[in-house]
Formats: C-alpha cells, structure tokens, sequence
C-alpha cells in the first residue's frame, strides 16, 4: 500500500455551517489519509500488509508510529523534516455524511527514489491512491508490474492534475461516483457516448444522472477507460463491477450510517485483501470490499471504524443466512 497518511481533526455537528456562520461541534482527532486507511483495513480484514508513506517530525508522526505499533500493522514512513505531517479537517453531519478538506504535507513530498524495489518484492497486490503524487504512483506501478502484482488504483481525492496515463499502469481502477464522472469528462474515448441520448447527462457531471444509469450503459462507459477492471462505489446503492466481459451491480447492504467518511477506504482495503483471499476472484473481493465498507460507516471515524476479518464474518454470515457467507 503505497500513500499518505494524515491526521484527521473530525467536528462531528448537527448540520453542516452555511457560509459566514459557526455551529457548535464534538472534536475527535485520530489516523487517516487515504493510504493509511486502506492499508488499515486491508490489515484488519486479515491480509499481510506493508505501508509505504511519509511524515514530518512532529506530534503527528508520533502519533502515526503510535498507531502501527497498536495495530501491528507494517509501515515504512520516510521522515519530512522540513515538512508538516498531513492533516484534515472533516466536518460529520448527523446524517453521517461528511465535508472534507485535507492538507497533504509530507504525503505529497514522498519520492520515486525512497521506495526501495525490496519493499515491493512478494506483494501480490500495489495499490495508490491520489494522496501521494503521480510520479511515485506511476513507479509503485512499475514495480508492481516487474514483481507480478496486481496494480489498483483508487483516483481519489480526483485533482485537477491527475495524469490519465496512469490509467495504462492500472489492473483496477476504483472511482467513486464525483471521481468516475470526473474522468469520463476528462477521457477522449468517452466522448462519443457522452454524446449519446443515454449518457449526455453525466457531462453535466451530476451523481443523479450516473445513478439513473441502466448496467449496459455504465459498462460501456467504463469500457472507454482502458482499464480491464473498474469498480465504481456507488454509496447506498452499492458497487458495480466492470469487467472486459461484462458488467454486474453489487447491492449495497442496508446499514444505519453514523459516519460515512471511510467508506470507500473500507472498500477499497477489503477488496485488497479480499483479492489475496478468494486467490483474485475480482467478484468476491469486491462483494468482501462492500462488507467493510457497510460496517466501516456504522462507527465514527476512519482508521479507528475499519472492521476486523471476525468482524466481517460474523456480518456476512448473519446477511447470508443458512446460505452461507454470500461471498
């Protein structure tokens, strides 16, 4: 797992504040960036696990190697010394929905040239997210390629400065709803459809317009991307699979949210893990990802709400019935 880690400071209010006005919130701080999130939940839902990330010299760094070390988790943080450890402000309403604004310091700082190929030798799945900066996500990439793993990128937060020649490095790509919208604006191949009566209404880039969309159309779509497997989270309807064969819904599982604000880093881990588990079944991760990213939004916070494997069973099987897990 190769990105960054920040420190979340989480307001926990009743609504979020309109321009200009204050309101009056709870305050919990704890671990988080997105890279450190996943690695955490692919950790706990019972994968092998290294971090590759970066931090300053501060009171959050310490509090990083604080973490690991609880977790047991594997990390290899190059230190920043003349830059912040990231941090980010988040903003949970009583919904569960949140508002996030990050600052990535020494996340963005890490180099192509400290990650050792050894760190990456044995791993069967790479993944990155958009926390680090390109030039290291294309190299963890590279690496991933010449140790014959399976590269997953996760386009999240989606920048304005994204290269989409990244796309090429990718086995799998995991896009939020904003993120996936985002890129089929932004990819050449997908302009024809977006002509199209049944897709125009994703270039005005709403959320609605990808939810209304039927599976042949949303596969067509993430056929244009060059990427045999992309998976769009899709919130409370679910995940869907797209594959060079064909496409498939994935049901979202009917939980109370408390905070949704690690949801897709839930999946995404889960679904690293699930991958090693069920020996690359892409089907199964991915049902394994939505799991944990169910279970992870019933809890406050993000590193602290990623579930355990136990966890995870004891839910699918109480969701599966008699059937077994549904996995």
């Amino acid at each position: 797992m190769v990105g960054s880690y920040v420190q979340d400071l989480a307001f926990s209010c009743e609504r979020f504040p309109a321009p200009g006005e204050t309101v009056v919130s709870r305050f919990a701080a704890g671990p988080g960036g997105k890279g450190s999130n996943q690695a955490v939940a692919a950790h706990r839902a019972g994968a092998s696990v290294l971090f590759i990330g970066a931090v300053g010299r501060d009171a959050f760094a310490a509090a990083a190697k604080k973490f690991y070390r609880a977790e047991g988790l594997r990390a290899h943080l190059v230190e920043k010394p003349h830059h912040a450890t990231g941090a980010a402000s988040i903003l949970v309403d009583r919904a569960g929905q949140n508002q996030v604004s990050v600052a990535l310091g020494a996340s963005a700082q890490l180099r192509p040239s400290e990650i050792d190929p050894a760190l990456i030798h044995g791993a069967r799945v790479v993944i990155c997210q958009n926390e680090a900066n390109d030039a290291v996500t294309a190299h963890a990439f590279r690496l991933a390629r010449r140790a014959g793993a399976l590269a997953v990128l996760n386009p999240a937060p989606m920048r304005s400065d994204f290269d989409l020649a990244l796309l090429a490095a990718a086995d799998v790509l995991i896009p939020n709803e904003t993120e996936f919208i985002a890129l089929a604006n932004r990819t050449p191949a997908t302009a024809g459809l977006l002509r199209t009566a049944t897709c125009a209404p994703l270039a005005a880039r709403t959320e609605t317009a990808l939810q209304a969309l039927e599976a042949g159309n949303l596969h067509r779509l993430c056929r244009t991307l060059g990427v045999r497997t992309v998976i769009v989270t899709l919130g409370s309807r679910g995940a869907f699979v797209s594959r060079e064969s064909a496409g498939e819904f994935i049901p979202a599982h009917r939980v109370k949210a408390v905070d949704t604000t690690g949801a897709g880093d839930a999946f995404v881990g889960g679904f690293a893990a699930g991958l090693v588990k069920f020996d690359g079944d892409i089907l199964r991760a991915a049902r394994f990802g939505n799991a944990a990213a169910a279970l992870a939004v019933t809890k406050p916070g993000t590193a602290q709400a990623m579930p355990t494997e136990r966890e995870m069973r004891r839910f699918l099987r109480r969701q599966a019935g008699p059937k077994g897990f549904g996995i």
